[in-house]
């Protein structure tokens, strides 16, 4: 079926002539010689009635310009019959850690050195192309968590947002407990035992209102299953440890590990990209989850029509001012040329 997705834009239509009844005209309108009997004249020849037909004449496209401007702006649609969409899959929110801490490159990849959130972007990115029939979200957590990507269908949009991320954009510490509370909420709506909360983190609880074993439980009684991915390397021995600068050593495995054991969840530690790959193959391996079928009504854009109509009167107002004097300058030329001995 056809329909306008925002008709309420038609009602815009009288704008044009209510302005030009509102606003002063561009002049006084008062004729420059007076005649008396000027009415009289035009009663017998008919010219007034004929003006006033012109006038309609030179309105004319210009109204049916402002109405194909508003048609496309009322986003014409062709909407289809209801279709199925995928409906065997969990509901998986992803969240990731963007603290400072994160932008150590302590990382392998391809031989190369790279830092921890830029192999998440890699290989989590992937991991999130692959969640075919699974609604897919993403959590950006830092001194606070916010909700970059709802639950949806759409795996590329989840991860464009995820290989746009910043570090620090959310803060330079590490709201575990914040991040867990918002993946909550986002969940409890969902079916039973569809809810799964992928957390990747690599550093502890340093900020945020909810500490984490808390924010735990609280998943735990509402069906949710976390599963910590704690990121980076091993701690180091050396110079740098010993006068106090080692991030593998802010990585609080305990309490990761207890969040797992609280939501029958499981724990895992990527030290490299290898590790990581690995974990993700155990993640794909989840079970889906049947769900309620949802139906969705795909829809045509039909916009273009009425705004290439638009244009196309547009170009045929312009050509009818200039065609006039392009006509006398051809002209002109012509003449010119004729003058002149051969």
């Amino acid at each position: 079926m056809f329909e306008f997705t925002w008709a309420w834009i038609f009602l815009l239509a009288p704008l044009p002539w209510v302005l030009r009844a509102l606003l002063p005209a561009a002049d006084s309108g008062e004729a420059a010689l007076n005649i008396s009997y000027l009415s009289e004249l035009e009663g017998l020849s008919g010219r007034k009635a004929r003006a006033n037909l012109s006038k309609w004449r030179q309105q004319a496209p210009f109204a049916l310009l402002w109405i194909c401007l508003l048609s496309a702006a009322a986003r014409p649609e062709w909407v289809g019959e209801p279709l199925p969409l995928p409906a065997s899959g969990r509901d998986l929110l992803v969240a990731v850690d963007i603290s400072g801490s994160m932008e150590y490159a302590d990382m392998q990849m391809d031989g190369n050195d790279v830092s921890r959130l830029t192999l998440v972007k890699h290989l989590m990115g992937e991991f999130i192309d692959g969640r075919v029939g699974d609604r897919v979200g993403l959590i950006l957590f830092g001194s606070q968590a916010y909700l970059q990507a709802p639950l949806t269908f759409d795996r590329h949009t989840v991860h464009t947002w995820l290989d746009e991320a910043v570090i620090g954009i959310a803060g330079k510490n590490t709201a575990i407990g914040d991040a867990i509370g918002l993946a909550v909420k986002r969940l409890r709506e969902r079916p039973a035992n569809s809810r799964v909360l992928v957390l990747v983190t690599d550093g502890a609880n340093t900020g945020g209102e909810i500490e984490p074993v808390q924010a735990a439980r609280l998943a735990a009684e509402e069906g949710v299953t976390i599963y910590p991915i704690g990121i980076g390397a091993d701690p180091q021995s050396g110079v740098l440890s010993m006068l106090g600068f080692n991030p593998g050593l802010d990585l609080d495995e305990p309490t990761l590990q207890h969040i797992a054991e609280l939501t029958g969840g499981e724990y895992f530690r990527a030290r490299d990209a290898d590790e990581l790959q690995s974990i993700e193959a155990t993640l794909d391996k989840l079970e889906p989850v049947e769900q309620k079928p949802t139906l969705a009504r795909p829809a045509k854009a039909l916009y273009v029509w009425p705004l290439g109509l638009a244009m196309l009167i547009s170009l045929l107002l312009v050509l009818r001012e200039v065609w006039p004097q392009l006509r006398q300058s051809s002209t002109r030329v012509l003449q010119s040329l004729g003058r002149r001995p051969l």
